[in-house]
């Protein structure tokens, strides 16, 4: 007699990025301004997540403290469960390059570069030899549908397709963490919906980890889970967008 078949366990998924407990303060004419006061995130392997929140309630500051481009007050950032010390300068910079992609609401492209030399730049940075760096961000132009734009300079593309490039070279290092911040607040409404899809395609077919900061509630629903960031506090939140189902409501 043979033995009973186990059940097949299924495990969830990793914990890839780890926020806890972040405080973010400023001195702002010489009072304290708390930013951010309890901020807890655990963001599993292979989701996309949104962040909802008005301007200015610290999406952007939590957003850098993840990505390690500034340091928390107190709390702690873990990557693949492991602090992230902001001590070291030269693991920070590995972990920027090669850990996370950035992807901002202003493209940040250089104007009197081409989009191939924008994408590479990053690599670049890693030490890559120039004819690697421009083939890698050649290759992913096109990913991104710009193959015929390579050679334009930045300052000759339209916004979307700016966005585009800034996709590519966010995405050009094969990071293992997507950390967006209103990638589609600067674009009119056919583009916001073709750059939130073209997002969406990369994530799945790259096995990328997302976090998008938005105030836009319509793109957010689209999302694994929403997050809501309310008096500097992170909260689970449910999103309906607009009955039109256009990208246009906000977060209030």
């Amino acid at each position: 007699m043979s033995a009973p078949i186990a059940p097949e366990v299924t495990l969830p998924p990793e914990i890839l990025l780890e926020a806890r407990g972040l405080q973010k303060s400023f001195l702002v004419a010489g009072k304290k301004l708390e930013v951010l006061v309890d901020a807890n995130l655990e963001l599993r392997e292979g989701e996309i997540v949104a962040i909802v929140a008005p301007s200015g309630a610290g999406k952007s500051t939590l957003l850098h403290l993840l990505g390690a481009l500034d340091t928390p007050t107190s709390g702690k950032v873990y990557f693949a469960n492991k602090a992230i010390e902001t001590q070291e300068d030269a693991a920070l910079a590995e972990f920027r390059n090669r850990a996370v992609g950035f992807l901002w609401q202003r493209h940040q492209l250089l104007p009197d570069f081409t989009a191939a030399e924008n994408v590479a730049m990053p690599l670049l940075v890693r030490g890559e030899p120039q004819e690697v760096a421009l083939r890698e961000a050649r290759k992913w132009l096109a990913e991104v549908g710009l193959e015929g734009r390579t050679e334009h300079r930045a300052g000759e593309l339209s916004g979307g397709e700016q966005q585009r490039v800034a996709i590519a070279r966010a995405l050009v290092t094969g990071p293992k963490v997507l950390l967006a911040d209103e990638p589609t607040g600067d674009l009119d409404e056919q583009n916001a919906w073709a750059v939130f899809e073209l997002l969406e395609r990369l994530h799945r077919t790259h096995r990328l980890t997302s976090l998008i900061a938005t105030h836009n509630l319509a793109l957010a629903e689209r999302c694994d889970r929403v997050l809501g960031l309310e008096h500097g506090v992170l909260r689970t939140r449910a999103v309906k967008a607009a009955a039109s189902g256009n990208p246009g409501g906000e977060a209030s």
